[in-house]
């Protein structure tokens, strides 16, 4: 199967939030409360940005699932574009890259470092409060399914929120504080795994942190850390390829 940029499946979407008017004679009823979560934005409020391209490919060593394109990186075409943003730095200083890569580079890592990339949500919004709970959980099984058909080794959730929606999809509820850690997740928690045709075990799952720059939760070196787990085992995953060795799982 030939490389591809593809875009995304957009989940479905909330109406428009609507605005009560307000008069001096008093209304005969209340209205009823939209169920929109604060800060939700309906897609009609950045339809006039495009989606960000999938880079995939099929067998990559890790993908990379993010939450969603800012505006930056939606009007730029490249993934994790916003100068705040450290997920190139990240990728680097923890080994899944060999230098500090840009943006504009981010069609090129299946080639160079064997890495792809996607986002749980396709649609661009200015963070992720305007995305709302019910379109990150719709979204879980497209993104269950891109697994299943370029099957990586392993994919890398860029994101505890992102985690969340999974395991709520997955579990029918919400993840406890005691059940969540970042690195390396069960064994049966792989993602895309085919149990008929053509059976597959699924990719591994490591969680990490967000890179955005608005996320102040973890200090840089905290993340570095977390990250860094990852790149050891992505630097040799790409050793053990160069040498033609038999791809294993993460341990």
């Amino acid at each position: 199967m030939p490389p591809t940029r593809t875009s995304s499946s957009s989940s479905t979407s909330k109406p428009d939030r609507k605005h009560k008017v307000t008069s001096l004679t008093a209304t005969p009823y209340s209205r009823k409360k939209s169920k929109s979560p604060a800060g939700y934005a309906p897609p009609s409020k950045y339809a006039h940005l495009p989606e960000l391209p999938d880079v995939l490919e099929p067998n990559l060593i890790c993908v990379f699932i993010g939450l969603n394109p800012g505006i930056t990186t939606a009007s730029s075409g490249h993934a994790y574009a916003h100068p705040s943003n450290l997920f190139w730095r990240l990728l680097h200083s923890s080994g899944c890259t060999t230098r500090r890569c840009s943006p504009q580079e981010d069609g090129d890592l299946p080639k160079l470092f064997e890495l792809g990339n996607t986002n749980i949500v396709a649609r661009p919004t200015r963070n992720g409060a305007e995305l709302s709970n019910t379109e990150l959980d719709e979204s879980v099984e497209v993104l269950e399914e891109k697994i299943r058909v370029y099957r990586p080794e392993a994919v890398c959730i860029v994101g505890k929120s992102i985690w969340e929606s999974i395991w709520r999809v997955r579990h029918g509820k919400k993840i406890k504080k005691e059940e969540f850690r970042y690195g390396w997740q069960e064994d049966g928690e792989r993602m895309g795994s085919v149990e008929e045709e053509n059976p597959w075990e699924g990719a591994r799952v490591f969680v990490a942190t967000t890179t955005s720059g608005l996320a102040a939760s973890l200090s840089l070196v905290e993340k570095e850390r977390i990250w860094r787990e990852l790149g050891s085992w992505v630097e040799e995953r790409r050793k053990a390829r160069s040498e033609g060795q038999v791809k294993s799982s993460p341990e």
